[in-house]
């Protein structure tokens, strides 16, 4: 069925069909059948960040910006969905077309630049949710807050989702906002790091719950700089790590239709680069938990994720061509990798 649909989605320009979509998934909620679109959810709980998750397989940020299709979305069997980015106030984003298929490649470029309704629309509609899988927060900075003063941005939207998350993810690592992906590399870092963790210890004890703080990096690192963030991390006392955003590398794409378009490139391409994010994080990080994001768009794909040393995954573009079959396929897969002596 999702193959017709794509078929007929795909004539549209990438950004108009994802609208279309969305609101073909939300018409499918309120009729009831986004379950059966996804097969029913997949119980196998496991405890990450000391939260339970129904399944390890998760939606990431960037499908649903303002969490106004948390519903349609948690239905297809999700075990956690992150919604965001969102900023302090709302913004248009780039210029359109800013949305791209490399269907060759299993792959997508995007420089959305963080276009999204505001942090207070979102917590509306994250209250008005019924979605009762996890859902975690992303949360990022107004392209016309300056780097230096990026720390003011992050704080305002920790503080105004913390009651309505979680978990809350940093996003750092976003190659279309200016200057956004040097907050990942020294003193920059440990300065917002240090923030957070303060700002989260305190709206932890006030609310007499703990919401753990992740943060997402970026695949175009080398094993020292990864050591570096890894080492960050750990001393600012955060709770996990998102591996990996979108890359700026075109060089497994290149020669491709829309290859030279600027912005994040997502999907299959990304797969080993990630993993091998993962990996070196995971030597540097033997216990922090690691979601895994980028390529998956199988469930052995998913299980090699993990086996990298992620203990969740994320999907994105391989959900957009896949559909919502992909999220069973995935957490099935998982949950027969650990039976399996």
């Amino acid at each position: 069925m999702y193959s017709l649909a794509r078929s007929l989605l795909f004539r549209l320009d990438a950004e108009t069909a994802h609208g279309v979509a969305l609101s073909g998934l939300d018409l499918a909620g309120r009729l009831g059948l986004a379950k059966r679109l996804g097969g029913g959810r997949v119980e196998d709980p496991v405890e990450v960040m000391g939260l339970r998750f129904p399944n390890r397989v998760g939606l990431a940020a960037g499908l649903d910006k303002n969490a106004d299709h948390l519903d349609a979305l948690g239905a297809l069997g999700f075990g956690f969905v992150e919604v965001g980015t969102v900023t302090p106030k709302p913004q248009a984003g780039n210029p359109r077309p800013r949305l791209f298929r490399l269907p060759e490649a299993g792959a997508i470029i995007n420089r959305m630049g963080f276009n999204n309704a505001g942090v207070d629309r979102l917590v509306e509609r994250v209250r008005a949710s019924r979605y009762d899988g996890v859902i975690g927060i992303n949360i990022g900075k107004n392209l016309t807050t300056p780097v230096e003063k990026a720390v003011d941005d992050y704080l305002t939207c920790l503080r105004k989702v913390h009651a309505h998350a979680h978990y809350v993810t940093v996003n750092i690592s976003s190659p279309n906002t200016p200057g956004l992906r040097s907050l990942q590399f020294g003193e920059h870092l440990d300065q917002l790091l240090g923030a957070l963790r303060e700002a989260g210890l305190e709206l932890d004890r006030q609310a007499g719950r703990r919401v753990p703080l992740a943060v997402k990096i970026a695949p175009d690192m080398d094993a020292e700089e990864v050591a570096l963030v890894a080492r960050a991390l750990s001393d600012n006392g955060i709770d996990a790590v998102i591996a990996t955003n979108t890359t700026v590398s075109r060089e497994a794409v290149a020669g491709l239709v829309h290859a030279d378009e600027q912005g994040g490139l997502s999907g299959r391409p990304v797969f080993e680069a990630s993993n091998a994010v993962i990996r070196e994080l995971r030597r540097h990080l033997p216990t922090m938990p690691i979601i895994g994001v980028g390529g998956i768009d199988s469930g052995d794909s998913a299980v090699a994720k993990v086996a990298a040393g992620a203990d969740l995954v994320q999907l994105y573009s391989g959900f957009i061509y896949r559909g919502p079959a992909l999220v069973g396929e995935c957490a099935r897969a998982l949950k027969a990798s650990v039976a399996t002596p």
